[in-house]
């Protein structure tokens, strides 16, 4: 169980901590390690054990989205882009689904698919100097992946459309402001309180807190077909413009650690 690459997991009595382990690349999320991130859930779901996760990052970055590596990819190879698009899907899928509360700790920046994954979390803690940045529209992309299905429930329609058409970053302190995450916290005590609220999480009656949370998502299930359905077709067709391949041309060669 748990055999996972790019990915660690450690068992701490009944929590799992999830760690996105390429810390020289910001966790940005490759095809293969967004297939590992996709295969995670069914391995939480099979660990009868686990009462809650802390997700987080290593380094000094939650996920800096999507790979530089992969963007050309996605605009040549039709396959690639389908395999994607099919992931981004399930990932939102699996994230909603998934019985026990996901705590994430965000310990630095969390950008573009990144940022996706924190809002399909149950509880954001944030470091201080983290922030929260969705720039799908600035890379010439449609925020089809999952933004516009979770901000607007956050937030309001008006700050999503904000943000989203934008791609301008949202500090911790901002984030919590507007519904975007629960607690902004010392970086230095990030994983420290994280963990403690999911131990405080993983002590509750499992059957209540999972019930209550499979009922809480369920307006996300509800607006989750249609909005993934036209947001990931719409993000599809953002490959073939030529803004899309401009940025491309720009991308090349750049170095995430930079």
């Amino acid at each position: 169980m748990y055999d996972l690459d790019g990915i660690d997991v450690a068992q701490d009595g009944p929590v799992r901590r999830v760690t996105l382990n390429r810390p020289t690349t910001l966790n940005a999320i490759t095809e293969d390690l967004h297939a590992q991130f996709v295969a995670l859930w069914g391995e939480v779901e099979r660990d009868d054990a686990c009462r809650a996760v802390v997700l987080t990052g290593a380094g000094k970055a939650f996920s800096a989205g999507g790979s530089y590596e992969d963007f050309e990819r996605r605009r040549v190879d039709l396959e690639v882009r389908r395999e994607s698009l099919h992931l981004a899907r399930r990932l939102v899928e699996e994230m909603l689904n998934v019985s026990v509360p996901v705590v994430a700790a965000v310990n630095g920046p969390a950008v573009g698919l990144g940022c996706t994954i924190v809002t399909l979390c149950d509880i954001v803690f944030m470091a201080q100097d983290a922030f929260l940045a969705d720039t799908h529209v600035s890379v010439a992309l449609v925020a089809g992946d999952g933004g516009a299905l979770t901000w607007p429930a956050m937030t309001s329609l008006l700050r999503a459309k904000q943000y989203l058409l934008t791609g301008d970053r949202l500090s911790a302190a901002e984030a919590v402001e507007l519904g975007m995450a629960n607690f902004a916290v010392p970086a230095e005590e990030l994983l420290e309180q994280a963990t403690a609220y999911a131990h405080r999480l993983a002590a509750q009656p499992p059957q209540a807190v999972q019930a209550t949370k499979a009922l809480l998502n369920q307006r996300l299930k509800a607006n989750a077909d249609h909005i993934l359905r036209e947001g990931l077709a719409a993000e599809s067709a953002s490959h073939d413009t030529p803004e899309y391949r401009a940025i491309g041309e720009r991308l090349k060669g750049l170095d995430r650690a930079e």
